[in-house]
């Protein structure tokens, strides 16, 4: 059974940092997009970074470019999201997903792109 789980959420205060953890059971994520995405009460989801797993190429959303990155391990299981300056409206739910159990082409890592496995998310709250 394949399981993404997110850690490292929580509240701080505006200016602060986090560090948000995406772990995968079940299967190692060699040359597949691994992505964050978050979603704030009354929004619509949005993808904010993305990693390539066998290059370690990031995308990152330009609302987050300059404060957040995107990392992962050599193990294929464990990715990183690393916010800093944090502000009021990056108060969101946050959850990291792979888009496939198969490898997947470099080119196709996108923000847009569909995903196939969802972690349950992580709650990140910036307070001013």
């Amino acid at each position: 059974h394949v399981q993404l789980v997110e850690s490292g959420g929580g509240s701080v205060q505006a200016g602060g940092s986090l560090r948000l953890t995406c772990e995968a059971s079940g299967h190692t994520f060699n040359n597949n997009c691994l992505g964050w995405f978050r979603q704030a009460p009354g929004k619509e989801r949005e993808g904010i970074a993305a990693v390539y797993t066998g290059s370690a190429t990031t995308l990152l959303h330009g609302a987050v470019k300059g404060r957040f990155a995107v990392s992962r391990d050599n193990t294929g299981r464990t990715m990183y999201l690393q916010m800093n300056n944090l502000k009021p409206e990056d108060t969101a739910m946050y959850y990291c997903a792979a888009d496939s159990l198969s490898p997947t082409s470099e080119i196709s890592c996108t923000l847009s792109k569909s995903f196939a496995i969802w972690g349950q998310g992580t709650q990140v709250t910036v307070a001013s």
